[in-house]
């Protein structure tokens, strides 16, 4: 069998990550969501193993103590630890998933660093834009606006690290380019763009 690919995407808040994602995976066959591990407590409507793994900090510490490495990143976030499981990941890879991993710069950096990916960063067409679709959520006060463009700004300096860059300037388009991405990568490790072995023959 072979083995699936881990794809590592990132983008500031507001770039319509989630939105373009849900549309690939509903459209495109072999892709898995990586579920992360935390130890904050699960909010209304999330369920464990779906949404989260929800454990706690004891058994957080446990899988990062794991040698080599139980996770393949984790981090403090507002007090709570979040981090991708590596056993999780790898078994999924092995069994011929491409697997998402929807996750900050700081955490596709250390991914970078321990595991074999594709990265793609998804950024707006402008800050003044992405500044006006956060003003459309209604869900932002001026000072958290400007905190998460401020944000958004620095890690899109970190956009040149990644494999590809998705300007979602349409969202049809963007959802297509990747598709695109993921299709091209899957024919580049000799499979077809369901992500089953390529029938080859002679």
């Amino acid at each position: 069998m072979t083995e699936g690919f881990l794809l590592v995407l990132s983008a500031p808040s507001g770039c319509g990550k989630t939105t373009i994602v849900k549309k690939v995976m509903a459209e495109l066959p072999g892709l898995v969501f990586s579920v992360s591990h935390t130890t904050r407590k699960p909010r209304p409507g999330e369920k464990n193993g779906r949404d989260y793994h929800f454990v706690n900090r004891a058994e957080f510490l446990e899988i990062a103590d794991l040698a080599p490495s139980g996770f393949l990143e984790w981090a403090k976030v507002h007090g709570n630890l979040y981090g991708t499981s590596r056993q999780d990941v790898e078994q999924r890879l092995a069994k011929g998933f491409d697997v998402v991993l929807d996750i900050d710069v700081q955490g596709a950096a250390l991914i970078r660093d321990n595991a074999d990916s594709v990265s793609v960063f998804i950024a707006p067409p402008s800050l003044s834009e992405l500044a006006k679709r956060l003003r459309g959520r209604g869900t932002e006060t001026e000072e958290s606006l400007r905190t998460r463009l401020a944000g958004a700004e620095k890690e899109m300096q970190e956009a040149g690290n990644y494999t590809y860059l998705i300007v979602n300037d349409d969202l049809d388009e963007a959802v297509e380019a990747l598709k695109a991405i993921i299709i091209a990568e899957r024919c580049r490790r000799r499979r077809d763009k369901d992500g089953l072995p390529a029938a080859v023959t002679s």
